[in-house]
């Protein structure tokens, strides 16, 4: 069996905190929020809490834009919050993962603060710096959010480098006092508690921008297993990296079992099939299933002993997955079952984000409603290069990351349940028919099907640990794979799409078989499956 962790053996959900709960009637959500929702995360079974940033932070980014790495934001709470929430959590059997921001700080941080006043300032080379004139950067780097990378500091006469936002001025890993800050840093929140770490962008801390290299740089490696036995080593820790340039190769290394760099890393493989091959998220084609089981079933089989993989539908940069694979209309409900039963099936450590467990959908709202700096400047760089309107806001109700962000749906009530004042970005307004109050009532419910999910995990080592193997790889609409563990034989079966289909198993897998988990109450034909049909057996030896 493989080396056993509890970061293996758990399912991580991850929580949006700004759009979660509000206590206060702000319209934000905050830690005192998530604390009150403690029982509800309890009671799906879920064993740790990815919590995206809550340090202090001007905003500029959603909080990616950190000022201050040892507090928390007021908009959040107090670090006295935090703590709260660390011990809250403990005590029904919840680790906090936190969300660390390496790459960059906030320009609003006092280290960049300083940086700015003199090249002889001792801050100046925390950050990255190049000289140039006002009307010739560097070179033609991009940053993420559109236009250069590189800002001009006309007292200075140099440009520092911000790979994303222009108050996101890019950390000089080169610089060892950099990483010492950052390890003090990490360490102090070991010491709070803390159970492991989400680590934001991380490939990119390597970056040699004369050479116009961003991620995956020379020293990337070498940094981060500087970084893991200056701080994880000395604990146990869930830790994973972001990485979208990661590569089954790459993810070796990350997630080397000798625990020298980290636990997993997110790759993103899988989340660019529905878009045109070498454009951008934006640029939107239809999802290439054949290639969709042949990308999950790559990471399985080429990680499988050798490394641990991040399972995952959703995060706070991605759209809804029932709107985005499934059907949010006549089977949203079987749908979000069937890709559920899909993903937890796999070997690696399953993340939820807020309101999958419930179904939540996409919105389509005009453009004076969103939020987001990324669908903001697309809007804006779009529409003014020409692109008509409905195209762009086609490409912004399928892609855009506000459909994520929208307020968690708890109840009926005014607001979903979330805020008793005005919401910072609009409630979703199906949410009187989407929410977790009525689910929780319902055996039948999304969420009661999260929750036997996560418990059948618990339960079934082979879930956990067992080999993976694909089958009826050429099949247009059924995604089917085994898992195998000792003797023990899971066989999983999911219909994709929304019409009926059969299939033909290889002959091994028709015996006896014990249902433990379908999205249908009654057994279908053999070889057959209906609708956005799952089913999960155990086949009798």
């Amino acid at each position: 069996m493989e080396h056993q962790k509890w970061w293996k053996e758990t399912v991580v959900y991850q929580i949006y905190p700004r759009s979660y709960q509000d206590s206060d009637g702000d319209g934000i959500g905050d830690l005192p929020g998530v604390i009150s929702r403690l029982d509800y995360l309890a009671e799906l079974g879920i064993g740790a809490v990815w919590l995206s940033p809550v340090s202090k932070s001007p905003q500029d980014d959603n909080g990616y834009d950190i000022s201050d790495y040892r507090d928390i934001d007021p908009m959040f709470g107090t670090l006295a919050d935090m703590e709260r929430l660390i011990e809250e959590a403990g005590r029904r059997g919840i680790k906090i993962v936190m969300d660390l921001v390496l790459n960059h700080s906030s320009d609003e941080h006092p280290w960049f603060v300083e940086a700015k006043k003199s090249r002889a300032n001792p801050f100046h080379d925390y950050y990255v710096w190049r000289d140039g004139d006002p009307d010739s950067p560097p070179n033609d780097l991009g940053s993420v959010f559109g236009g250069s990378a590189w800002q001009y500091v006309p007292e200075l006469g140099q440009y520092y480098l911000h790979l994303f936002s222009v108050k996101q001025p890019d950390l000089n890993w080169e610089n060892p006092r950099v990483r010492e800050e950052i390890y003090d840093m990490i360490n102090w929140w070991i010491d709070k508690g803390v159970g492991g770490f989400r680590l934001d962008v991380i490939d990119l801390i390597a970056k040699e921008p004369d050479r116009k290299i961003t991620g995956n740089g020379p020293k990337l490696h070498e940094y981060i297993r500087e970084l893991s036995r200056a701080t994880f080593g000395r604990a146990d820790l869930l830790t994973v990296g972001e990485t979208w340039g990661a590569t089954p190769e790459s993810a070796r290394l990350y997630s080397n079992p000798d625990g020298s760099e980290l636990s997993m890393v997110f790759q993103f493989e899988h989340i660019g099939l529905d878009e045109k091959e070498g454009w951008s998220k934006w640029d939107l084609a239809p999802l290439d299933f054949l290639k969709l089981k042949a990308v999950l079933s790559k990471w399985q089989t080429e990680l499988g002993g050798k490394a641990w993989n991040s399972l995952f539908w959703n995060n706070h940069d991605l759209p809804r997955i029932v709107s985005r694979w499934g059907d949010d209309g006549e089977y949203r409900v079987q749908s979000a079952k069937m890709l559920a039963t899909l993903l937890h099936g796999m070997q690696g450590t399953p993340y939820v984000y807020q309101g999958e467990e419930l179904g939540m959908t996409n919105v389509r709202y005009p453009i004076e409603d969103y939020r987001d700096i990324e669908l903001l400047n697309l809007y804006k760089e779009r529409t003014g290069r020409g692109y008509p309107h409905d195209e762009v806001m086609a490409s912004i109700h399928a892609k855009g990351r506000d459909n994520a962000r929208t307020p968690m749906q708890w109840d009926a009530s005014p607001q979903a349940g979330f805020t008793s004042g005005e919401p910072w970005i609009r409630v979703n307004p199906n949410y009187s028919e989407i929410n977790a109050a009525e689910q929780l009532k319902d055996p039948d419910s999304i969420f009661s099907y999260y929750r036997r999910l996560i418990a059948l995990r618990k339960d079934r080592k082979a879930i956990v640990y067992g080999d993976y193997e694909l089958l009826l790889p050429e099949h247009r609409d059924v995604f089917a794979y085994t898992r195998r563990l000792d003797g023990d034989t899971i066989l999983v079966l999911c219909n994709f799409y929304g019409a009926h289909v059969s299939f033909d198993l290889p002959g091994t897998l028709t015996g006896d078989r014990q249902l433990l988990i379908a999205n249908y109450a009654d057994e279908p034909p053999r070889g057959t499956l209906r609708p956005y049909e799952a089913r999960m057996y155990a086949l009798q030896a």
